[in-house]
């Protein structure tokens, strides 16, 4: 048995130091070189290598995570992000000659600068302890950011595994850990960051979006959603009972994209639920709680939370069903309701909860979509390539997967977040390096531009308003009514020709294009 480290909670009267340290060495620009960043990301890399059998043991204790899960999904992702960071950070890093210039300013050599934002908060999940923890604080280091990272309260021994991991392979100077629960979250939020990322619940969002606005502070917010998956008439019932189950009983359900309710078009209902039982089986022959691969609800409210969710439901259990509260085991539950006002819709479950909508079409499957959450988080069409594609253009969602469930998130590198409700700003890959940064503006002005530069001065005369029209209007290639007009026409205007020498003109170019195109 590993000996893990105590969860003990950070004295309140300390944060403000603390954070005042970490900003002192982002202000002392000791985090500014790549060289310095990638022996921060290197070590924590080891870091983690070193540590694996507490973090194994810590998201078991935690979550009664299986250790498989554990390795892909904490570890193994954490250690490949870390890897792929060092790679390429050389290349994220290099300021960019800007884009779309015109000709008249390019003189002034105009690029982009790849700035570290600052001084960063980073509040993690329970779900995922690990990963959504250190990704976001991979992308702070990465872009020259200090850090304070807070780890979930309610997954304790993989929060107290990260603040060893952190102490041992960091700079204590520039990145640091604090726990605890809301106490010490308020005091954090009380100090000034330049940004805060969290990751959660939309009500907890809410709360540090307003106090982030009172500093004009910028925040990342990666919520939940409820989440729609749709089987429509034509789908593969076999191919949508088996991905739908393993995105539903991943983490026993504990996922923020997995889906929160399934619509199925009614011809295909009984042929889904047949096949939901078959893989059901297939995944767990021993049952799902005698299973080493499936996991446990983090603690006892959440248990309650969900038992609560299918006590009040109008809905028939037609799969599944069982819960043991001292053991925190809930089976994985299919419930057939008939109304998106019941409790196993009405709000996000995050759960192994899978209620059931028959629908009449696909039409009524995306109105209720967009009725239910707007944005969610992820969508899961199953069907033709048209009917995915129409789900696609008639909805909202930070991300979907074209049947099958959240494989979208589960790619590290595809940068991932919410719209709306479910959240605001993306990370992972190279837009976890994005996420820390401020793409910075420059330009320098060579002094012997100045003669061409005199148009600026005052006094303002004709003769300079003519001028900078020449250097800076651009000629519309659409007429009053927002039409394209024609390139034979757009190149007249282009060249200022008017009148009739633009009719000659255009019929010379058109006769001479009839001719050449009878050689």
């Amino acid at each position: 048995m590993t000996t893990l480290p105590p969860f003990e909670h950070t004295r309140v009267e300390d944060i403000a130091s603390t954070v005042k340290t970490v900003r002192a060495s982002f202000l002392a620009h000791k985090t500014r070189p790549l060289e310095f960043r990638l022996v921060q990301l290197r070590k924590l890399y080891w870091g983690l290598k070193d540590n694996e059998n507490l973090v194994l043991e810590a998201c078991k204790k935690d979550l009664g995570k299986p250790a498989f899960e554990t390795y892909l999904t904490e570890l193994s992702w954490c250690m490949n992000d870390i890897v792929f960071m060092s790679n390429n950070l050389a290349r994220f890093a290099k300021d960019e000659v800007a884009e779309d210039i015109p000709f008249t300013n390019k003189l002034l050599g105009p690029r982009i600068v790849k700035d570290p934002l600052g001084t960063v908060l980073i509040i993690g999940a329970y779900n995922f302890p690990i990963q959504l923890s250190l990704g976001p604080l991979i992308g702070a280091i990465a872009a020259g950011c200090t850090a304070v990272l807070k780890p979930s309260e309610s997954s304790p021994h993989a929060a107290a595994v990260l603040q060893k991991i952190i102490a041992q392979s960091l700079d204590p100077s520039c990145y640091t850990c604090i726990q605890g629960a809301v106490p010490e979250t308020t005091a954090l939020l009380d100090q000034k960051w330049d940004k805060i990322f969290y990751t959660g619940s939309a009500g907890v969002g809410t709360i540090i979006a307003k106090k982030a606005a009172e500093t004009l502070t910028p925040v990342t917010l990666e919520l939940g959603g409820r989440n729609p998956a749709i089987i429509t008439k034509n789908a593969d019932p076999r191919l949508a009972a088996r991905r739908l189950l393993w995105a539903k009983t991943m983490n026993a359900g504990q996922v923020c994209v997995s889906q929160n309710f399934t619509m199925v078009d009614k011809e295909m209902l009984q042929p889904f639920l047949k096949e939901c039982k078959v893989a059901l089986q297939e995944f767990y022959p021993q049952g799902a709680r005698q299973s080493p691969d499936y996991g446990r609800i983090v603690n006892l409210r959440q248990f309650q939370r969900l038992k609560k969710m299918v006590d009040d439901s109008n809905g028939k259990i037609v799969l599944g069903g069982t819960m043991d509260e001292a053991d925190l085991f809930i089976e994985p539950t299919f419930v057939l309701v008939d109304s998106v006002q019941d409790s196993m819709i009405k709000d996000e479950s995050f759960g192994p909860l899978l209620p059931i909508l028959a629908i009449e079409n696909l039409d009524e499957a995306i109105a209720i979509a967009n009725e239910v959450h707007d944005t969610p988080l992820g969508l899961y069409p199953f069907g033709t390539k048209a009917e995915m594609e129409k789900v696609l253009s008639q909805t909202r969602s930070g991300g979907a997967s074209f049947n099958d469930g959240f494989f979208h998130a589960s790619i590290p590198t595809l940068a991932f977040g919410g719209v709306g409700s479910s959240g605001s700003g993306a990370y992972r890959g190279k837009a976890s390096f994005d996420c820390f940064t401020h793409r910075r503006s420059v330009t320098r002005t060579p002094t012997w531009l100045e003669g061409m530069l005199d148009v600026r001065y005052p006094p303002y005369t004709l003769a300079k308003q003519k001028k900078l029209q020449g250097m800076n209007d651009l000629k519309p290639n659409f007429d009053r009514e927002g039409r394209t007009i024609g390139w034979v026409a757009w190149l007249a205007g282009l060249i200022g020709i008017k009148s009739v020498a633009t009719v000659i003109i255009a019929a010379a170019i058109k006769l001479y294009l009839q001719r050449r195109s009878k050689l």
